[in-house]
Parts: C-alpha cells; structure tokens; sequence
C-alpha cells in the first residue's frame, strides 16, 4: 500500500503521521482538553503523561508491524487532529476499527466525516479490509452524526466497552462492510445516497 501521497477530498486531506507532527500535535491536544476529555481513551491503572512523539513512535512501529494506519487530518493543509485504524485483523476476519479526534477550531467543516470516508475507501481499496467498524459513546453526538452521515450500519451496544474518561463505558457499534460501498464510502456520500437510517438506534438500546 502507498501512504506517500495523502488522501484528498476537496480542503480536507489524510496522510501518514510523521514524528515532527508531535509539536502541533500535542499543542491542541493541550488547548482542546475541554473539548476532547469526555471522548478520549484513559487507562484503568490510573494517569499517563501525554508524550506524542513517544506516541507517534508507538503508532508507527503497529503501521510497520501491520496492525494499523495514524493518519493525521488536515484542513487546507493545516493539521485539524488525528484518525487511527487500529486493531488490524487479516485473514478471515478482514476487518479493523477507526477512532479519531478534531480540533474545537475545525469542528462542524465536515473534517472528520471526509477523512473516516477517505480512510476506510483506503482500507477497502489498498488493504483489502472487508469490515470497517466505528464505536462511539452514546453521549458523543457529534460522533453519532458522523456515522449517520455516512451511513455506516449500527450493529448493537457494548456495555463497559472502553475506558474513557475515567470509566468504562458504554459504546454504540457501527460498521460498513466492503460490499455496502462497492463505489466508495466517500463517492456514496457525495453522491447522497448514504442511507441515514442505516445508523438508527432503536429504543431499547437508547436507554443507557
């Protein structure tokens, strides 16, 4: 697969993480903590320092170990956050998860729906990935439009399924399948034809 050249679409783009993205990385990590700590993954052993470049190191030996993709979101060439696939499966299963995050200052431009579309037509297209799966929390509002954007299909709820926050909590499942999109998820979204009620949440699961 060719990560050498990012994954573009209009003013937002996707590309490898590079170990000089730490800088600008951890500023808004920093400057966005009240916008990003209800969402961000915590660890039930108590605090862990924020080290992005020892972060960026981890992320990119799992990319040459195969066992995911740090992309970093950019709007008009500016970085706006982060998107992860992680927890690459190959063989039968053929599948992987995508988790991210955006800067407060580039919320509501449609930055991650375009890079989650961008990375999982990548992960289709270039890695052969049958299933691509989105968990979110059921208070993440924002996260839940993404998926109904797109039209990614809800799959059911995990209770305590990550440690967010402080907590383990609840997460919603949603997934696409390769052959949901044979065009691309990004080609069906700009064509309108994601089907929004493919993320619907029926009553029983929304008492959480």
């Amino acid at each position: 697969m060719d990560l050498t050249d990012p994954q573009q679409h209009g003013a937002v783009s996707i590309r490898l993480i590079r170990t000089k993205d730490a800088r600008v990385l951890q500023h808004q990590l920093i400057s966005n903590r009240g916008w990003l700590r209800p969402w961000e993954a915590t660890s039930p052993d108590g605090p862990v320092s924020l080290d992005m470049r020892l972060s960026i190191r981890r992320l990119l030996q799992q990319y040459r170990d195969g066992n995911g993709v740090p992309f970093v979101m950019e709007w008009e060439g500016a970085v706006a956050g982060q998107l992860n696939v992680w927890g690459i499966a190959r063989g039968s299963l053929a599948s992987a998860t995508i988790g991210y995050w955006v800067s407060e200052n580039y919320a509501g431009r449609d930055v991650t729906p375009t890079a989650v579309a961008l990375a999982t037509d990548f992960c289709f297209r270039e890695m052969r990935l049958h299933r691509m799966e989105i968990c979110i929390r059921p208070e993440n509002k924002a996260s839940l439009r993404v998926v109904e954007k797109l039209g990614f299909r809800y799959e059911g709820l995990r209770r305590r399924y990550i440690h967010i926050d402080g907590d383990w909590r609840d997460h919603y499942a949603f997934a696409l399948t390769r052959e949901d999109v044979p065009d691309g998820v990004l080609a069906r979204w700009v064509a309108g034809r994601a089907p929004q009620s493919a993320a619907a949440i029926p009553p029983a699961d929304r008492q959480v």
